[in-house]
C-alpha cells in the first residue's frame, strides 16, 4: 500500500527529499510500519526519528494522522482509511520546546 509521509525541513535534508515522499508499506499499516519503510527506504533516517535500541520516539518527533496526535500511541495502532487511501498524509513532526 503506497502511503504518503510528510517530513519536517530537517528530515528531509537528511534524506535528501523535497517535498512529501510516498512508501510502499505492507498491511497492516501501523505508526511502526511507516516508520519502518521510512528508515530502510532512508538509511540517513534510522535513529533520528526513534531510538537504535529501544525503537522509542524522540522526545522532539511527534506524529499526525487526520489531524490526530498519534505520538503517545502504541507503535502498532493502525493508520486511518484516509491515509491508506491517499487522501491525506502522515505527518511526522519535528515539536518545539520553550517559551
Amino acid at each position: 500500500m503506497i502511503i504518503r509521509v510528510a517530513l519536517p525541513f530537517h528530515l528531509r535534508t537528511l534524506a535528501r527529499v523535497e517535498g512529501e515522499v510516498s512508501l510502499d508499506v505492507a498491511e497492516p499499516v501501523t505508526v511502526a510500519a511507516v516508520i519502518d519503510a521510512l528508515e530502510a527506504r532512508y538509511p540517513a533516517l534510522q535513529g533520528t526519528i526513534r531510538d537504535h535500541g529501544t525503537l522509542k520516539r524522540r522526545p522532539f518527533i511527534r506524529f499526525f494522522a487526520c489531524k490526530e496526535d498519534l505520538s503517545l500511541e502504541p507503535p502498532d495502532t493502525q493508520l486511518p482509511e484516509a491515509i491508506l487511501n491517499g487522501t491525506e498524509p502522515f505527518l511526522i513532526v519535528g515539536a518545539m520546546a520553550g517559551g
